[in-house]
């Protein structure tokens, strides 16, 4: 179990942003039970950021077939705020997620009933389905009967990466959301493969085609609050991305808010970038929007090809490539 971390918040229209609630993503190997985790998850990421007391990690936990509706009603007590759906084998470290979705039906009742979140990744997992559609088949074979049959749950299709996962968020019912992150607004399944395989650029779920990328920039920069941001950053080391069978991940959480205004800006839709970095996603959440600030400004910089993580090196999302805007205080 673990919990995964959604909004890092941008305050104050085009300049200001913030990075104080976040909940916290990733995928544990071998989950357990809520209580044996997310507490001391929780304190392990406080103890690692000295100095940010209004940090607040927003732990969420691991929906596996097992899961049952007790143990929902005991995380909510625990402070738990959102429940993970991976299909099992869907990404890097799921291979305990759902198989059967029809057994976690009452778990999703009771989750419905104790306000918490579900929060998807949404692809099926299926050899047989075509590597590029099993986000919208996804949604049609296992999103939509989840919503007929537990209408009432609040639900966030995160890292959303098709035109069709956007129109369904967009035309769907107001307890329905979907993150999104900036190398889906910003890359094509083309980033894949210039100059030869690009490792780096692998990310579940994969790129799209170009279509697709307009689709889920148009979704963040339109005035929907049902879209907001969620980085789904992933710092696997150097070598286990350049690799004969390479994990899947991007990245991107030293640029992520620098590429967000990139973003925005190419779409003219600056003046939107609050709203979709720091007001939609708490307000979705049920949770109070952050006050303090963090500045950014239009300034050129070239992004360093890597960072040292731990014992390892991670390699960033736009490594040695410029950009235009950067984080100049907190």
């Amino acid at each position: 179990m673990i919990g995964t971390c959604i909004c890092e918040m941008v305050q104050d229209s085009s300049q200001s942003c913030l990075t104080q609630h976040s909940t916290l993503a990733g995928q544990s190997l071998c989950p357990t039970s809520f209580h044996q985790s997310p507490p001391q998850s929780r304190q392990r990421i406080l103890a690692a950021i000295p100095g940010r007391a209004g940090f607040k990690p927003l732990m969420t936990c691991y929906l596996t077939d097992n899961t049952s509706p007790d143990e929902v009603y005991e995380a909510k007590e625990d402070g738990i705020v959102a429940y993970k759906l991976y299909p099992a084998g869907a990404t890097t470290n799921s291979s305990s997620g759902v198989t059967d979705f029809h057994t976690v039906i009452p778990t999703l009742k009771a989750m419905a009933n104790a306000g918490l979140l579900l929060l998807v990744h949404g692809e099926v997992t299926d050899p047989s389905v075509d590597f590029f559609d099993r986000e919208k088949i996804f949604i049609e074979k296992n999103l939509k009967p989840i919503m007929d049959k537990v209408p009432e749950l609040r639900i966030v299709m995160e890292h959303i990466t098709t035109k069709d996962a956007a129109d369904f968020v967009h035309n769907g019912p107001d307890n329905l959301a979907a993150s999104i992150t900036p190398q889906h607004m910003l890359l094509n399944r083309n980033a894949l493969f210039l100059g030869g395989l690009r490792p780096h650029a692998f990310c579940l779920p994969i790129l799209k085609r170009e279509e697709h990328r307009q689709a889920v920039l148009d979704a963040a920069t339109s005035t929907c609050a049902r879209f907001f941001l969620g980085t789904d950053s992933a710092p696997h080391p150097k070598h286990l991305k350049e690799a004969a069978c390479g994990c899947a991940g991007i990245y991107n959480a030293p640029v992520a808010l620098a590429l967000y205004a990139h973003a925005f800006e190419m779409a003219g839709a600056l003046d939107r970038l609050e709203a979709f970095a720091s007001l939609r996603g708490p307000d979705f959440y049920s949770l109070p929007r952050n006050e303090a600030e963090i500045t950014l400004q239009k300034a050129d910089w070239t992004v360093p090809p890597e960072f040292e993580f731990g014992d390892d090196i991670v390699v960033p999302m736009w490594a040695g490539q410029t950009l235009s805007w950067q984080v100049t205080s907190t």
